[in-house]
């Protein structure tokens, strides 16, 4: 996400860069490049063209041409002015209420059902809620079908009524169930529709009407660019909504939706999809979106995405062993399994500073740890305990059991070896692990 746009505003900046002598002309230049860079990212015309007046006139009012570094005083003003631009700052999800009632609604295809399971997920285990997810959609084929396998997947109950065709009964039927058995959180997954639909905008508008929703959150595909911030007026004008969630954010999408929704429809987005694991939703912060799009990386998410996945038992028990020379295979398996519940592979290397522009060119497979998992595996359980073991013929065994070859084994045993030295090396300067706090 954002990569072209990135480069090309990576661009502009250099207009202004290694000039002897910086001028209106050339500042006006280099804005106009990143009018450019907006537009060709499939943002709004009259949202491009309002921020490179804003970020003109901000830019003069910090005398950018006096400055010692007029294009580190630019990509400030840009930075600041980008995050004004999505919102300023995140907006929680309002989740007060007995029950709190979540309304989701959207085109078909936008990711509605996926984000309703995997927002009961995320705020299960971060707020505590006890979560009822609700099948409305009754045209869809397999759409009941699919929130159950969801429910099933996150261990959160749904509700569904086949025998009833009518979506605003359904839903109150939901708000008794919850009120009934204690649910203090109601998330009600509704069918894709059309804005022109008249009969299926008004069938939405009535759900709302009847059980009077904490949220209304619009899900949109961000890869439909601009498409998505229109469609996202013509429901915002019917609905109302409170907020906006875009899915697909880890896809080869140039940006534009996420720039231009909130200017277009004045609603928060405030939550992103980046994946299809259940896993992968980040809340929204406009702030790092900047960052990122400007190439600073977002240690912050990555951080909080790591302690999502981390055990405060488990890395005690890591930390004896690491202490004691005794980390094997088995705790590498593990140290993996806690990585690849963070996310997508690439999308967690473009959080670190830098490291996203120079994997820009680089296929990372989500599936990159498969080779290594499957060399775990062939080994014995008393050769992953105890390393050592693995002479030549044994590494042979593995090679063939693994699919992989000698030299991959070997490789994958001095990179391990090279780890836990490093891991002893640690712990022993330290005292201890440094324990991550929540």
């Amino acid at each position: 996400m954002f990569e072209n746009l990135s480069e090309r505003l990576e661009r502009s900046f250099k207009l202004l860069k290694g000039q002897g002598r910086i001028t209106e002309i050339n500042v006006a230049e280099t804005l106009k490049d990143v009018r450019k860079a907006l537009l060709d990212a499939d943002v709004n015309f009259k949202t491009a063209k309002q921020f490179t007046e804003d970020v003109k006139d901000k830019a003069m009012g910090m005398n950018v041409l006096t400055a010692l570094n007029p294009n580190q005083v630019m990509v400030k003003v840009v930075h600041d002015e980008l995050a004004a631009l999505m919102g300023g700052s995140n907006e929680e999800i309002n989740t007060k209420g007995s029950p709190a009632i979540i309304l989701m609604s959207g085109l078909q295809g936008s990711g509605k059902t996926t984000f309703s399971g995997k927002l009961a997920k995320m705020l299960k285990s971060k707020k505590g809620k006890n979560p009822l997810l609700v099948a409305c959609d009754v045209y869809r084929p397999a759409a009941i079908e699919q929130l159950k396998v969801l429910g099933s997947q996150i261990s959160v109950p749904v509700f569904f009524d086949e025998a009833e065709k009518n979506p605003v009964a359904i839903a109150e039927k939901a708000i008794k169930h919850a009120k009934q058995y204690g649910y203090d959180l109601v998330i009600i997954d509704t069918a894709g529709r059309l804005a022109v639909d008249e009969q299926m905008m008004a069938e939405i508008a009535a759900i709302k009407k009847a059980i009077n929703p904490q949220e209304i959150l619009f899900v949109v595909d961000a890869m439909t660019g601009q498409d998505a911030v229109n469609t996202a007026k013509e429901f915002n004008d019917r609905l109302d909504f409170t907020g906006v969630v875009l899915t697909k954010l880890d896809g080869d999408t140039r940006g534009g939706a996420a720039l231009s929704i909130r200017s277009v429809v004045n609603k928060p987005i405030k939550f992103v999809g980046t994946g299809e694991k259940m896993e992968a939703i980040d809340a929204f912060h406009p702030k790092r979106m900047a960052d990122r799009i400007l190439g600073m990386g977002d240690i912050v998410s990555l951080v909080e995405r790591a302690e999502e996945q981390y055990d405060e038992e488990e890395a005690r028990r890591l930390q004896k062993k690491i202490a004691k020379n005794q980390f094997d295979f088995n705790d590498f398996l593990v140290q993996i399994a806690q990585i690849k519940k963070m996310g997508n592979l690439k999308d967690l290397a473009s959080m670190i500073p830098g490291v996203g522009k120079a994997m820009k060119n680089v296929d990372i497979d989500d599936d990159a740890f498969k080779g290594v998992e499957a060399m775990i595996h062939s080994m014995t359980p008393q050769e992953r305990s105890n390393p050592s073991l693995l002479n030549g013929s044994r590494r042979n065994r593995i090679a063939k059991g693994s699919g992989t070859s000698i030299q991959e084994v070997n490789r994958l045993l001095k990179q391990f070896e090279d780890t836990r030295k490093m891991m002893q090396m640690v712990s022993k300067n330290k005292g201890k692990m440094p324990m991550m706090k929540r």
